[in-house]
């Protein structure tokens, strides 16, 4: 595919409107929208980037996608962040994909049941040396982390003083970065959940190590607690350690997940078990987000679509709140892949969506169907009418051919079956202009 192919901005990105329907009470699917793929962002880059050993296929190195991995609201003017993963091609490129976080502006409209979305400014990721994160599997030093460049953004929350928190599948990390995308500090993490021998190629990770995130199953998520003082980062699978794996093979059989928690100031650490239903079909989890300091939505699901490359039909793309009251604190144990020690309490989990309930129309094998991987959570600003507002979005993958899906749940507060007791977090002002945003949105 030609460069001449490509929509050469991305402003105003129009919605695109979808069956809305009603299913569990007190939980109203109101409004969608749809980010065409092929859109470029405000990175400024040129040229092409390629899928390695495979010059014919490429795109745009400014290409507007995986936005949809992780996504937060910044509290003020409908301004959310987001930072794409490693970049297509699962980070096997010709070059680097330059990690990058987008401003948006999000709106969600009642009467048109439509999301709209605006981009309103892209900024890279910088390292101490102001070096930019890259996406390339292989960008890694094995004797020095400060040097290791390659960075997955997988979870991003926003800090009570106007920084964001990005966790990191690849290490896993969690860095911290002010607005313009420079880190401000990393955050120590326990030994356990990093490897020992790092490759590019997921499947010598896995095989190579015996302990450890698995390839390409990090940490995937990221909340963060409504006074900004905790942050919560979730696994995608089970670590090696815990019965990830059939002995001596890639097959995933290991159900029990790791949440850790990390207070921000002294770096004290707890960590949670969260069954994974099942770890077949590709099945995980792909995204935390805060209601209050113990409840928590998940995002659980496999990774079939209508819509994929290979048409399979999806049967887990749901959203558990999650408590962890109660829950037994993990940090010094090894877990079996099965079933728990009858002295080790997981995290409490209540379904609290079905995104392929029939009512909500997204399960269908036609135009309507849901994507693949549903990755990113954020609460938006509260809805005229005082219900809460829950955006679910997809993660296209950087391929030009998908969209990137928005839907809009309101949530009553009242009617729900179970609670939300949902706690705001509040920051003291707006990380992006709001003089700008509002000369961006009147140049659409």
């Amino acid at each position: 595919m030609t460069r001449k192919t490509w929509v050469m901005a991305a402003v105003l990105i129009v919605p695109v409107c979808t069956v809305l329907a009603t299913a569990p009470p007190g939980i109203e699917l109101v409004a969608t929208g749809s980010v065409a793929g092929n859109l470029l962002d405000k990175s400024g880059l040129t040229g092409s980037i390629c899928q390695a050993g495979a010059p014919a296929n490429c795109v745009p190195k400014a290409v507007l996608g995986g936005f949809g991995s992780d996504i937060t609201f910044t509290g003020h003017d409908n301004v959310f962040v987001s930072a794409p993963d490693r970049g297509p091609f699962d980070g096997l490129t010709d070059v680097p994909f330059l990690d990058r976080i987008h401003f948006f502006h999000l709106v969600t409209d009642l009467a048109s049941k439509r999301v709209q979305a605006t981009l309103l400014d892209t900024r890279f990721l910088r390292n101490e040396r102001g070096k930019v994160f890259l996406g390339a599997a292989g960008a890694f030093d094995p004797n020095d982390p400060q040097v290791t460049l390659r960075f997955d953004p997988e979870g991003i929350r926003v800090g009570p003083s106007g920084t964001f928190f990005v966790s990191d599948e690849y290490g896993p990390n969690i860095f911290e970065f002010d607005r313009q995308g420079n880190i401000v500090r990393r955050l120590d993490l326990p030994e356990k959940f990093f490897i020992a021998n790092q490759s590019a190629d997921p499947n010598a990770e896995l095989l190579g190590n015996s302990s450890g995130r698995q390839a390409n199953r990090g940490m995937e998520g990221l909340a963060i607690s409504p006074d900004g003082t905790t942050l919560f980062g979730i696994m995608q699978n089970a670590l090696l350690q815990d019965g990830a794996l059939t002995p001596g093979t890639t097959t995933r059989v290991g159900l029990n997940g790791r949440i850790l928690q990390l207070d921000t100031a002294s770096g004290e650490t707890r960590e949670y078990v969260y069954r994974i239903e099942a770890a077949n079909r590709g099945q995980g989890v792909s995204e935390i987000l805060a209601i209050n300091e113990h409840q928590f939505l998940v995002v659980e699901r496999d990774n079939r679509s209508w819509l994929a490359a290979a048409p399979e039909a999806p049967t887990r793309k749901w959203i558990y709140k999650i408590d962890i009251d109660g829950a037994t604190d993990v940090s010094d144990m090894v877990l079996p892949a099965g079933a728990l020690p009858a002295n080790v309490v997981a995290v409490q989990k209540t379904l609290f969506i079905d995104l392929l309930d029939a009512d909500f129309g997204l399960q269908n094998n036609d135009t309507r169907a849901i994507a693949e991987k549903i990755e990113g959570l954020a609460w938006g600003p509260d809805l005229p009418d005082g219900r809460r507002l829950l955006y679910v979005v997809s993660d296209n993958d950087l391929v030009p051919q998908n969209p990137t899906q928005i839907f809009a749940f309101a949530i009553d507060e009242a009617l729900v079956t179970s609670p939300l007791d949902y706690e705001p977090q509040f920051l003291p002002g707006p990380l992006f202009p709001p003089g700008k945003v509002m000369k961006i949105l009147g140049q659409r």
